[in-house]
C-alpha cells in the first residue's frame, strides 16, 4: 500500500504538468522544452544555482526560436 501511494505522489505532479501542455502552441512547447534541457545542462557542467538559471534563459530562447522556424517553414 505504501508504494502504491509513492507512485501516486511521484506520478500526479508529471501528470499534470503534461495536462498543463496540452494547451500549448509548438512554439510555446519548444520554448519550455528547450528552457528545461538547458536548465539541466547549465547545472550539469556549473555545478550551480546561476549556471541553471543561464542555462534555462539560453535554452528557452534557442527553443523559441527553433519554434519560430519551424512555424514559418510549416506556412
Amino acid at each position: 500500500m505504501r508504494s502504491a501511494g509513492k507512485g501516486l505522489i511521484l506520478h500526479a505532479p508529471l501528470a499534470a504538468s503534461l495536462a498543463a501542455c496540452a494547451g500549448l502552441s509548438e512554439r510555446d512547447r519548444d520554448t519550455v522544452v528547450g528552457a528545461g534541457v538547458g536548465t539541466a545542462v547549465g547545472a550539469g557542467v556549473t555545478g550551480d544555482v546561476g549556471g541553471a538559471a543561464i542555462g534555462g534563459v539560453v535554452g528557452g530562447v534557442i527553443g523559441n526560436q527553433v519554434g519560430r522556424h519551424e512555424e514559418r517553414d510549416r506556412y
